[in-house]
């Protein structure tokens, strides 16, 4: 699989330099939780006591029965949720005291592969890709290429003019990684990203996912596919009654 030149999959030298200017990025954490709780309103905790980090550079699967509330931790590790109680660290922030203006650049270090892809019908997939350029107000003239880049490495580079309708489950989630990708994430969450496409590209995008986190971006992809996530040795989070259980 051929590398893309463009900045984006330079996130783990992106860290280190925030490191060293002083940007609050422990060695050791990205996201740290420590005894996290989440309840809906006045239900019961759907989860409990959970104490964990990702680091830099790593690679981890988010596993667990359906219903576990693995997108309710994603959203957590995203900070479009807050928890209940406990303590979320990103970027060596406390959560809690992230103010509004300051929450969309703390965001923009973090991608996010939904599991319903969010991509918008009437633009075309380069259009959706670059999107979140276009919101910073950068020029085109600026990241066409990064962008033509990028969709070329993830098998979309004869798709770019297509619209989201006519595209397959598959191309819409490689897009999706893709519009991830392009703000330079040093982490990407990826929720059950293979979970509506056949066995042959669930390997594929895992292997994008492998081939980035060995360029420096930390991944963490919540799946309950078990076939996956024997092909690859990596860390797994369990998520089951609330609680978690870490394998090495």
């Amino acid at each position: 699989m051929k590398c893309p030149r463009i900045r984006a999959f330079d996130a783990g030298a992106r860290a280190r330099r925030r490191t060293a200017s002083g940007d609050g990025v422990e060695r050791s954490d990205l996201i740290r939780f420590e005894n996290v709780g989440l309840r809906y309103g006045m239900g019961p905790e759907i989860l409990r006591d959970l104490t964990f980090e990702i680091a830099p550079r790593s690679f981890q699967f988010l596993t667990g029965p359906s219903g576990a509330g693995k997108t309710s931790l994603i959203r957590l590790l995203f900070m479009s949720l807050k928890p209940t109680r406990g303590l979320v660290r990103v970027f060596g922030r406390d959560t809690a005291s992230v103010t509004r203006d300051e929450l969309p650049g703390l965001r923009r270090r973090i991608g996010v592969v939904f599991q319903d892809f969010r991509l918008l019908d009437h633009l075309t997939t380069y259009e959706n890709v670059a999107l979140p350029l276009r919101v910073l107000g950068k020029e085109e003239a600026s990241y066409r290429a990064d962008v033509i880049e990028l969709l070329e490495w993830v098998g979309l580079g004869d798709r770019m003019h297509a619209m989201p309708p006519v595209l397959s489950g598959g191309e819409k989630q490689r897009a999706a990684i893709a519009r991830a990708l392009i703000t330079q994430p040093e982490i990407l969450l990826a929720d059950e990203p293979t979970g509506n496409v056949d066995p042959p590209l669930a390997r594929r995008l895992l292997r994008l996912f492998t081939e980035l986190n060995r360029l420096g971006t930390s991944v963490l992809i919540a799946t309950h596919d078990v076939a996956l996530m024997d092909q690859y040795d990596a860390r797994r989070i369990v998520l089951a009654d609330g609680r978690i259980r870490i394998w090495e």
